[in-house]
């Protein structure tokens, strides 16, 4: 029997420190566990673009969990009853895509909590977030544990921030540059003067409510851009991507270094 763990996540956005993330998209707990171990400050698991569901979820929660990373789970949506499905699995700091008005964010911010605070539904004994009710308040000390990190990825949106970044019981708000240059008549093209302009305005509202600002940047300069602008909690990689580009510049360079006879038996 113990205290519910606090969520130091949490805690060190409150603290004002940077924290540096991994995007992870390929849905496998044994691929999570190796990331885990890394020393990144937070790992985001993507149910949105990335292939996971509820079971698979929870492999990558357990397969983090013995390390010193904060698993962030991202969802596809903010559906009240996945919230709480994500929530019982032992999800404690959720990043939720696509918040367009402050009145989605007080609803997720709801939905996140158990009442009086909140619509939570109670069924702790059945979960692996009390630990089957081996942490005894949990109950009573889960809503202040809870981490709601908003998604905000589109021009509209933007015009709603500052009432967004101003609701109780919003930890951070995540800037999400595909969508958001996409919005603006910039498909794919995030870096665009106009999107960076954008942004590090976002990022200024953002922080001036107190709130945390995140990132998604693996543009290695311009993230540490955003962190010198304001972002607090920004992911610098994505694991895809990683192992894309890893194999393909090995088989690259073996390649290039191959002899003319190696070449013409096609090695």
């Amino acid at each position: 029997m113990s205290q519910t763990p606090r969520n130091t996540f949490k805690d060190a956005l409150q603290a004002g420190r940077q924290l540096a993330g991994l995007w992870l998209g390929l849905a496998d707990p044994y691929a999570t566990e190796l990331c885990a171990g890394l020393g990144y400050d937070w790992m985001l698991i993507d149910g949105e673009h990335g292939p996971n569901d509820l079971r698979s979820m929870l492999g990558a929660l357990q397969a983090a969990a013995p390390y010193e990373t904060e698993a962030v789970v991202r969802i596809p949506h903010g559906d009240p009853a996945l919230i709480k499905q994500v929530l019982e699995i032992g999800a404690r700091t959720l990043l939720i895509p696509m918040v367009e008005s402050a009145q989605a964010a007080r609803g997720l911010v709801q939905a996140m909590r158990y009442p009086p605070q909140g619509i939570r539904g109670v069924g702790s004994g059945l979960a692996r977030s009390s630990r089957w009710s081996r942490y005894p308040n949990y109950l009573h000390e889960a809503n202040e544990r809870m981490c709601l990190l908003v998604q905000v990825e589109t021009a509209e949106a933007l015009g709603e921030l500052d009432a967004i970044a101003q609701v109780e019981g919003v930890d951070g708000v995540f800037i999400g540059p595909a969508d958001l240059s996409a919005s603006m008549g910039l498909l794919g093209q995030p870096a665009h003067p106009t999107v960076k302009a954008a942004i590090e305005q976002a990022i200024r509202t953002i922080r001036s409510h107190g709130k945390a600002a995140g990132i998604l940047c693996t543009d290695e300069a311009l993230a540490k851009h955003y962190t010198q602008v304001g972002a607090q909690f920004v992911a610098i990689g994505v694991d895809t991507t990683l192992l894309s580009q890893a194999a393909r510049a090995l088989l690259q360079r073996y390649r290039d270094q191959a002899t003319p006879t190696e070449t013409r038996h096609g090695y």
